[in-house]
């Protein structure tokens, strides 16, 4: 298996479920930025929202750090909050981001890693809280309880930030999304039987909502103020405000 397909797609032997541990963490930064469009750009629009919402004594939470890169940025653009923490309920990851925040020059004294499973976190009050790509990974029963504690630990008029996979809104939409995105993934170099490979490992793993569905939850949950920052194809940003 050459390098292209360790890091893509390929990562994934035979019916074996998409798991974030073992050898995920090492190749993931190259992975999710072939897989997910605009990858980096949704980074760089969610550091330029957070000016709206963080300030002196802040404290944030990415849920689902991964390696770090975002949390790190945002760390590094918000040194006077007072945390900026970042979850994962993997040890691989958080090790891994560990290790790749280590290697930046700057390394802020706001950033914390911690090793937990955020459907279960006891969060502080908070003035931001993000998703990246996280919560379409959670078990369906439990996301509602999820968001009902992400929207308690905000202080009023505080942000949440969720960007999803989302699923079309009836059967044709879902068919041009799904035509649409491995279009885009057989343009980033990737094999057919590497996206029939990862297809088949993310059954019973990932579990979008439409677009709709995300907003219900979040409406549930007590959010009001909604709108959709972000979208593009099957990927979707919303920005909730407390």
């Amino acid at each position: 298996m050459d390098k292209k397909s360790n890091a893509g797609e390929g990562i994934v032997v035979g019916n074996a479920s998409w798991t974030f541990g073992t050898d995920t963490p090492k190749y993931f930064n190259e992975h999710v930025k072939r897989s997910i469009p605009f990858y980096e750009r949704g980074h760089e629009l969610i550091l330029e929202v957070s000016d709206f919402f963080m300030k002196p004594g802040s404290v944030c939470y990415e849920l689902g750090v991964s390696t770090g890169a975002l949390l790190h940025k945002l760390a590094s653009r918000h040194q006077n909050a007072v945390k900026c923490i970042g979850i994962d309920v993997e040890p691989d990851m958080i090790g891994r981001a560990r290790s790749e925040i280590e290697k930046k020059l700057e390394k802020p004294e706001n950033l914390e890693l911690v090793t937990d499973d955020i459907c279960f976190f006891d969060y502080e009050p908070s003035d931001f809280i993000m998703s990246y790509y996280t919560i379409q990974f959670i078990h369906p029963k439990l996301r509602q309880d999820l968001i009902n504690k992400i929207y308690q630990s905000l202080h009023w008029g505080g942000a949440f930030v969720l960007f999803e996979k989302v699923r079309g809104s009836d059967a044709r939409f879902q068919d041009i999304f799904t035509s649409l995105y491995t279009d885009f993934k057989l343009k980033q170099g990737y094999r057919s039987d590497e996206i029939i490979a990862k297809s088949r490992s993310l059954k019973g793993v990932l579990e979008p909502f439409s677009t709709q569905g995300n907003i219900d939850l979040l409406k549930r949950a007590g959010f009001v103020d909604i709108i959709t920052i972000f979208k593009y194809i099957c990927f979707e940003g919303f920005l909730c405000i407390k």
